[in-house]
């Protein structure tokens, strides 16, 4: 029996202002999954929770995740799918009767029985038990048992409900913090989950044969190679690029007690993402050099703070190649250490727009204010120096110096409009 399984699709999310959606990339990564489908023609298509991004879905994310749907349908694969921690539940598995019809399996909420399909092929039956995110509560109302108060019991006991035959072969889909003796794996930026929250370990699942988990971004076995992540079908933070490349797991099983056969199948991204890092000469004539378009893009500048001229320089480039450059940053500390280590005699002798431009870069990965920003300081900085009423002391403006740098700033306001 053949069966892929994917997890954390996140349809809906949005990096740094870009919508993955609307800027095309979740779509073409459910055109390539259905191409794929059509080529491997798997038994069943495995979905461990996490399919939008937030528990109120656009109309546009919910649109997505028909069109996959309806495309597995249409290729006649048979579809087992949970809600994961971003998901609502019991919106996922609205009509979840209706569709079962059309062999569209989902489990949204948790109960005393857990949803469960069996499949056969030559070798017997194949038994799917879906386990929807497990919150200890909802495991303790449906079991109506209030020692339930931990995730690790609350997976037990609920599995130990099932009436699993362990003589023939079973599956489970999952979307659980799954751990091996308690060691967590390094997470991606955009997995929000608090580290060492919610474990379970990883024999919990000891008496399926496969355990198809969601929740992680990267794809990974979890204790035994049988237990495993697929990760995110997409890079959906910037750590995540030092992940293996992403893709569906082919899981071939065949008789009871054999070797399962495990692929991931990759699926490169519209726009891939890509850090640069290094002192700026030298990204900048590497990257002039080289030919590359369509990314996504972070910049960190080793060298020297992040002015106006070099964030310029690298957001023309970017946008001449069909790029976005999403993060930049500078990791230059020189100028932050050296105005902390000046004495206070020193610092006294710097102009305010001096010190806060200081500030402002130590806050800002380096980057200097921009020129309104700049305007506005020195201004303010002037009506602080000459008005005689506060000796030149800041935290002495009277009345008359801020009605003056309101009105200024609201002058500002109407000239950019």
């Amino acid at each position: 029996m053949k069966l892929l399984h994917i997890s954390d699709l996140h349809f809906g999310k949005a990096i740094h202002g870009v919508s993955m959606l609307e800027n095309g990339d979740q779509p073409y990564w459910v055109n390539e999954f259905l191409a794929l489908v059509s080529e491997i023609k798997p038994d069943a298509v495995l979905i461990a929770g996490d399919v939008y991004d937030r528990s109120s879905p656009s109309g546009e994310a919910v649109t997505l995740l028909s069109r996959l749907l309806e495309g597995l349908e249409e290729r006649g694969v048979c579809v087992m799918l949970v809600a994961g921690n971003h998901d609502s539940g019991s919106r996922l598995a609205f009509a979840r009767d209706i569709l079962a019809r059309q062999h569209i399996h989902i489990a949204g909420t948790v109960s005393r029985t857990m949803t469960n399909v069996t499949l056969h092929d030559e070798y017997g039956p194949v038994t799917f038990w879906l386990m929807p995110y497990v919150f200890p509560a909802a495991v303790a109302y449906a079991l109506d048992d209030d020692s339930v108060r931990d995730y690790e019991t609350a997976v037990r006991r609920l599995i130990a409900e099932q009436p699993i035959d362990t003589a023939a072969r079973n599956v489970i889909i999952a979307h659980q913090n799954v751990t091996s003796g308690g060691s967590e794996v390094p997470r991606g930026g955009s997995e929000s989950a608090v580290g060492g929250v919610g474990q379970v370990g990883h024999t919990a699942f000891d008496c399926f044969d496969y355990a198809a988990l969601g929740h992680i971004h990267a794809a990974f076995p979890v204790g035994r190679d049988t237990v495993r992540y697929s990760g995110s079908p997409l890079c959906y933070h910037f750590d995540e690029t030092r992940q293996a490349a992403k893709g569906p797991v082919l899981i071939e099983m065949g008789a009871k007690g054999t070797e399962i056969g495990i692929q991931t199948l990759h699926i490169p991204a519209l726009h891939p993402m890509r850090e640069m890092k290094g002192a700026f000469k030298e990204l900048r004539e590497t990257e002039l050099a080289r030919q590359t378009r369509g990314e996504y893009l972070k910049l960190i500048i080793t060298d020297s703070i992040i002015t106006p001229e070099i964030s310029g320089f690298f957001h023309d480039l970017a946008r001449s190649r069909d790029s976005v450059l999403m993060e930049c940053k500078s990791e230059f500390r020189q100028y932050a250490a050296d105005l902390s280590l000046q004495s206070a005699e020193n610092i006294r002798e710097q102009s305010t727009e001096e010190l806060f431009s200081a500030f402002y870069a130590e806050r800002c990965g380096g980057q200097q204010p921009d020129e309104k920003d700049g305007e506005l300081l020195r201004y303010a900085a002037e009506l602080v120096r000459h008005d005689g009423t506060n000796d030149g002391r800041p935290d002495k403006i009277d009345e008359k110096t801020v009605d003056a740098l309101t009105a200024f700033l609201m002058k500002q306001e109407d000239d950019t409009e």
